[in-house]
């Protein structure tokens, strides 16, 4: 109930956001006729279409996003006729029959009946057009779905979002209906009202099909309704905003990098006190292969002490605590430890099991690891979090957890407390510490001022190349000539798709203004029979010795295969720079940024 009514003020905000405007002369257009046979239908139309559209395309994968071009392709279209229709009559007459019919039904109305179905099948047709600003709120609803897939409490809370936009924009064609009558008692402008509504649909057809509505007015600041929305979410519903550890799943909310989360159970005063029980294992049914085991279920592992890690392999957080994770189960597994990796992926590539399989061998992880694709159990842990660590005990129950990386020390000796109760009496050494390379290596935490950066456009943040995004079209893009810290552009020919964008010719490249002493990009080739050759330079320059494990000193390299590539480790102070990557080969697919 609570995200629901946060969906419905989440929706009514757009209306202050710019990336609303091509939708309000469609509004405005209707506003001459009866509100409940013209203006209603109109706004119901045009919410239910959103609503089936956002569920298909958070559940359904690329052909969701194909079917929505063509339904834009044919509103636009539509919606043409109907602003020719209004602006001249004349014209009007001269257009072909069928159109003129469509066009004049859309535009008067007629009879009781079919002003009501002219108008819905209007605002269906809006609704293919409308693309609100993703806010924190709508970040949240499309997060639930792609991670539960379709749902009709989905569909819902996408319906509450929509008819929050649609209840401000009736108040604003109730004022203008007003205004719009009062002109007309005072100046007889009724014809030259209608007209100018007419150039209104013509422009805001034309800002659309350009790409307007997705790329320049979504970046405009007129309103800052994100900061607004956060805040409702933070105050409302304050642990329905949590999201990746990695960073953020729907591009809305930006925030930490890591994120460590307090341990319960009282795990520093182990020796003192026993933690507490949060909860029975669930089940760990769902997923869709193991390697290094047989399928593991909650009986199966009674009389152990269990650590679950939920990871993915190309999350950088993750990476940098799996020398820990490897260390306890060296260190422990005689005692009576058992270590289960939950591999939960967050592209699409992740949940391709030779990659999986690949990078675990590839990272000597020797455990049990789950191959959770459908995040069944993520859901049964009704987790939130990369990484997130599990603390079971011998009888079944979570003893504690934590969340992202950090505070090793005290898992352990979480661990160590539960192996104690269990009866294992010739406990190893804690481990003093441990050395990690690499792309494992800790991080520089007090230097890093650049969060992650999604590059697909249901992410993206901060994107500066003149223009904007084009979704899912090729496009020929131009770098930007000065970029600010965290700022970042394309260059070359691209096509940006929903969670990736893909070089579609040779001498493509990616600039980003950063400030960070390690630089990492998840990158895969379009085949993996065929690697991508890059060059890497920093300020202009080659990297030298601030070059990254997956780069030679004179920035040169090669994409092999799906991963995170470590392109950037600085040997000296960290400053602000500026990183390009240039790709001699078509086909390359970045994903997302990240640093350390």
């Amino acid at each position: 109930m609570i995200i629901a009514v946060l969906a419905f003020l989440g929706g009514a905000l757009t209306i202050l956001s710019p990336c609303i405007l091509p939708v309000v002369p469609f509004v405005l257009a209707r506003t001459e006729q009866p509100f409940v046979r013209s203006t209603l239908p109109l706004l119901l139309g045009m919410a239910a279409t959103f609503a089936v559209i956002s569920t298909l395309a958070a559940v359904g994968g690329a052909w969701a996003v194909h079917l929505n071009e063509y339904g834009r392709a044919a509103a636009l279209v539509l919606l043409a006729v109907s602003g020719l229709a209004l602006l001249s009559r004349s014209l009007a007459d001269r257009l072909t029959r069928p159109l003129v019919a469509l066009g004049s039904r859309l535009s008067a109305g007629g009879d009781a009946r079919s002003g009501v179905l002219s108008s819905l099948l209007l605002g269906v047709a809006t609704g293919f057009l409308w693309a609100p600003c993703a806010g924190p709120i709508l970040a949240l609803i499309l997060t639930g779905a792609a991670l539960r897939g379709p749902s009709t409490a989905t569909t819902l809370l996408l319906l509450s979002y929509a008819l929050g936009a649609v209840s401000s924009l009736a108040l604003v064609a109730a004022a203008s209906t007003r205004v719009i009558a009062a002109l007309k008692r005072s100046f007889a402008a009724g014809e030259w009202l209608r007209r100018a509504l007419g150039a209104l649909v013509l422009l805001a057809v034309l800002a659309i099909a350009l790409g307007w509505d997705t790329g320049v007015l979504t970046r405009l600041s007129f309103a800052r309704t994100q900061n607004v929305e956060q805040a409702l979410v933070a105050r409302v519903a304050p642990h329905a905003g949590a999201m990746s550890m990695q960073g953020t799943m729907t591009g809305a909310m930006t925030g930490t990098m890591t994120m460590t989360g307090a341990m319960t159970g009282a795990a520093a005063n182990a020796g003192n006190r026993a933690p507490g029980v949060e909860g029975e294992l669930p089940t760990l049914e769902g997923a869709v292969t193991w390697l290094n085991s047989p399928p593991l279920t909650p009986q199966m592992l009674r009389g152990k002490v269990v650590v679950i890690d939920f990871w993915t392999y190309s999350c950088i957080n993750c990476l940098r605590a799996l020398p820990y994770v490897k260390d306890w189960y060296a260190r422990y597994r005689d005692q009576g430890l058992v270590v289960i990796g939950v591999h939960a992926p967050e592209f699409a590539f992740e949940k391709d099991v030779a990659n999986v399989t690949r990078a675990v061998h590839d990272l000597g992880i020797t455990y049990p690891v789950a191959l959770d694709n459908h995040l069944a159990i993520w859901q049964a842990f009704d987790n939130q979090y990369w990484p997130a660590h599990y603390f079971i005990d011998t009888q079944g129950r979570i003893r504690g957890h934590h969340f992202g990386e950090g505070d090793y020390e005290q898992s352990e000796q979480l661990l160590r407390t539960l192996l104690a109760e269990a009866g294992a009496t010739r406990l190893p050494p804690a481990a003093n510490a441990i050395r990690a390379a690499g792309i494992e290596a800790p991080p520089d935490e007090a230097d890093i001022q650049s969060p992650e950066t999604y590059i697909g456009y249901q992410r993206a943040d901060n994107f500066a190349s003149a223009g904007g995004v084009v979704p899912d079209a090729p496009h020929v893009y131009q770098a930007p000539q000065a970029l600010a810290l965290n700022q970042w552009g394309l260059a070359g020919g691209w096509r940006v798709e929903g969670e990736r964008a893909v070089a579609t010719a040779a001498a493509s490249s990616i600039v980003f203004r950063f400030r960070a002493r390690d630089l990492h990009l998840v990158l895969g080739p379009a085949s993996p029979a065929n690697g991508v050759r890059f060059r890497v330079t920093v300020d202009g320059h080659a990297p030298g010795a601030d070059h990254g494990v997956d780069v030679q000193p004179d920035g040169s390299g090669a994409v092999g295969e799906q991963r995170l590539y470590q392109l950037l480790r600085q040997s000296g102070p960290v400053a602000e720079h500026t990183f390009a990557i240039e790709f001699l080969d078509p086909g390359v697919q970045a994903y997302s940024f990240t640093f350390g």
